[in-house]
């Protein structure tokens, strides 16, 4: 019986199991948590066969890592089909909370860093998150760019649909520097009406989210 248009098949080369197998679902079982997993996606049975029978790292054919600060993974996003490899990827960091905070955007693709700030003192988590995601609209409006954005952050992405930082955390001589650049976020997402969508990262299903630092 022939396979519907489109259809893919997985290349497990290390996991909980290896082989081609038929569905997404079948390929994450054997991956999902493991360390050093490696798999693709193929759009024939034929092409996943020859891929498996030859294994990209034993033929100098590497996969695209993914690379943290703290790490390097092997990382085929292609074979998620549910993520769209074609975004920007955004996440933070905080030593502390509040502590000194940065924040990043990566290409879910490539992995190629676009931009990084910080670090700033007296910041937290979710004002890096905020600040991410702003960045990554006004980047991504300068270039005309109407690729998505992904975030794991639910009250980052809350926030920036509300048209401003939601934070709690007191203004002070020591965040000063960071209560202008929140400031600055505010104005421009009051003025701008982005139009690239924000997506909410599933990092229980997919991973850490490719701009993580890498630091749990």
């Amino acid at each position: 019986m022939s396979k519907p248009k489109g259809h893919k098949y997985y290349v497990v080369w290390q996991g909980l199991d290896t082989g081609v197998f038929d569905s997404w679902e079948e390929c994450r079982e054997l991956v999902t948590g493991v360390p050093g997993a490696r798999y693709k996606a193929f759009n024939t049975h034929e092409a996943a066969l020859k891929a498996y029978r030859n294994d990209p790292l034993e033929s100098g054919d590497v996969l695209q890592a993914i690379v943290s600060h703290a790490r390097r993974e092997v990382v085929n996003y292609e074979a998620i089909p549910e993520i769209d490899i074609t975004a920007l990827a955004v996440d933070a960091a905080c030593a502390g909370n509040p502590g000194v905070m940065e924040y990043r955007g990566v290409m879910v693709a490539t992995g190629t860093e676009v931009f990084h700030q910080g670090p700033w003192p007296g910041g937290t988590n979710n004002i890096g998150e905020y600040l991410a995601i702003v960045h990554a609209l006004a980047w991504l409006h300068r270039h005309d760019d109407g690729r998505t954005i992904y975030s794991d952050s639910r009250t980052g992405i809350s926030w920036v649909r509300k048209r401003r930082c939601g934070t709690t955390l007191p203004r002070t001589e020591a965040n000063k520097a960071l209560f202008d650049v929140i400031d600055r976020a505010d104005r421009w997402l009051q003025t701008h009406a982005p139009v690239n969508r924000i997506a909410k990262w599933d990092t229980e299903k997919w991973g850490e989210i490719p701009a993580d630092f890498g630091r749990k």
